[in-house]
């Protein structure tokens, strides 16, 4: 089905909302909610699923045996075991995709009134999905911002920060491809304006 069939046959409209690590996407996610419109957070759907007592321990414990504990996946364990290993990567990644998909169904079906709901996904021009979308929203800010935002962040370097620039793609090809554009280097009630006009925009067609 493709985006254009999608349009005629479903209602909410589903906005991708995405961006490189410190664009601000966290914040521009809480403004969406702050108007009222729902947004499905896909990291937090994974720590739920990978918490306490989270509904895939077993499978990823029998995968790999002493990533998990009472308090859930022991992240350093389970990414010594999938670092740098793309076997053991897409292992894991089959057991947490097809768990997120129906969390993210289930969240459709409760929201099937809205006329707009985001998914909040990091990762989303790197690991696809998005013509599964109606639209893409880029969350952007100019380079110098971003590396000030996060070098501020505990235990960051900027050996590290450079690492997790070479595995997403570019903000500027990010930005290309987005149907939207938020810009979070300006002030904070100027990129608040701007995703409310922009739900204006989706909504009253």
């Amino acid at each position: 089905m493709t985006r254009d069939d999608r349009k005629a046959h479903h209602k909410p409209f589903i906005l991708g909302l995405t961006g490189s690590i410190g664009m601000g996407k966290s914040a521009v996610a809480s403004m969406f909610m702050e108007l009222g419109v729902p947004v499905f957070d896909a990291d937090a759907a994974v720590h739920v699923l990978q918490g306490p007592g989270g509904k895939l321990l077993p499978a990823i414990e029998a995968a790999f045996p002493g990533s998990t504990g009472p308090e859930g996946v022991k992240r350093a364990e389970l990414g010594a075991k999938v670092f740098g290993d793309q076997a053991a990567l897409k292992r894991l990644e089959s057991i947490v995709h097809p768990a997120v998909a129906e969390m993210r169904q289930a969240f459709l079906i409760e929201h099937a009134g809205q006329p707009l709901v985001v998914f909040d996904i990091p990762l989303l021009y790197e690991k696809g999905g998005a013509d599964l979308l109606d639209a893409v929203a880029v969350v952007s800010a100019p380079a110098a911002v971003q590396r000030e935002r996060v070098l501020a962040r505990p235990g960051m370097t900027p050996e590290k920060f450079a690492h997790i620039l070479d595995l997403q793609v570019p903000d500027s090809e990010k930005r290309a491809r987005a149907d939207h554009v938020i810009d979070t280097g300006v002030t904070l009630a100027e990129t608040r304006a701007a995703v409310g006009e922009l739900v204006n925009r989706l909504t009253s067609g």
